[in-house]
């Protein structure tokens, strides 16, 4: 086996913690240094997860000789500077989703990677489930005939808090980019990008969208029909629905690890369950590991001309809900 790739964090947050935390359940890789704009921030969450190496600045984490590659874990809008400091350096890449703000800052950090020959992916972790690559293979075997639509809810419950990220124009907030962003992954790893995008959205106290549902036509006449809310805790299912059957993902949710249900168009169900540990984002950075000693700049499970598409996606509906 290739040595465990040394990971360095860029940021201390809640994500960043699951992540150090789950990583401790594979052999593929170990956090080995964080970085905060702050030191004492570092130092606290090198603490708290045994990490050697405490950086107060983002560049001196990313100038750091003993990281072979960077998760830059800070809220959405930090994303694109984060991420080409990082590249800059000549540090392989895997930023949390969403990918970035918009379509055009997706596109300047893809195309820097591209430039510097460096691996780059989305943290759309999600892609990477047990449960989801089950889900991919009876896709690919037929199994479900033609596509005629996708459903998709992620809706969670947040105190209002005008300080809270979720609630915070500055930070990125609303329920779009940080829950919808599954859904819209998901309807595109089926479907692909959308013809055409209808949207509709409700403001929150501070502006941000509070609710937002989504309706996506495709050129085979398929349909996706997508929500997402801040406001409450919704079902979390999802739905892939064929001519010869259907996929029902469990609900509480269908983004992390779960199991499923096949029904067939004739015939019996059959229950997929899938034994699993831990929170389920070490997947992706199982992933990191093998493109990289596979000598792959980007991973075929989440590419990154997709996570580009994605980003247009979401300035589409940003777009379609405000007109």
């Amino acid at each position: 086996m290739a040595e465990p790739l040394r990971w360095g964090l860029i940021g201390t947050g809640l994500i960043a913690g699951t992540f150090a935390r789950d990583l401790e359940l594979t052999d593929s890789g170990r956090v080995v240094a964080v970085g905060s704009r702050a030191l004492d921030s570092a130092e606290r969450f090198a603490d708290r997860f045994g990490i050697p190496n405490r950086h107060g600045s983002y560049a001196e984490l990313v100038a750091d000789p003993e990281v072979d590659v960077v998760y830059v874990a800070t809220p959405h809008p930090m994303h694109h500077d984060d991420a080409l400091l990082a590249l800059r350096a000549g540090k392989p890449v895997l930023v949390e989703k969403p990918f970035m703000m918009t379509a055009a800052e997706a596109e300047e950090v893809v195309a820097e990677a591209r430039g510097a020959k460096l691996f780059l992916m989305e943290a759309m972790w999600t892609r990477f489930l047990p449960h989801i690559a089950e889900v991919r293979r009876l896709l690919a075997e037929g199994v479900l005939g033609e596509i005629i639509s996708v459903s998709a809810d992620h809706g969670q419950w947040f105190e209002r808090d005008a300080e809270f990220r979720l609630f915070a124009p500055a930070l990125g907030g609303g329920a779009l980019l940080d829950l919808g962003v599954y859904t819209v992954s998901f309807a595109s790893m089926v479907l692909g990008p959308p013809d055409r995008i209808l949207a509709i959205s409700e403001p929150a106290f501070t502006g941000v969208d509070a609710q937002t549902s989504m309706l996506f036509s495709y050129a085979g006449g398929a349909q996706a029909i997508l929500n997402c809310t801040l406001s409450a805790k919704s079902p979390t299912r999802a739905a892939i629905v064929g001519t010869d059957g259907r996929i029902e993902i469990d609900g509480d949710d269908f983004y992390s690890p779960n199991s499923f249900t096949l029904i067939p168009r004739i015939g019996e169900p059959t229950r997929f369950e899938i034994p699993h540990e831990g929170h389920g984002i070490r997947h992706q950075a199982e992933e990191v590991a093998r493109c990289l000693q596979a000598s792959l700049l980007e991973s075929p499970l989440m590419p990154l001309d997709e996570t580009v598409s994605i980003m247009r996606t979401l300035d589409g509906v940003f777009a379609a809900a405000a007109s």
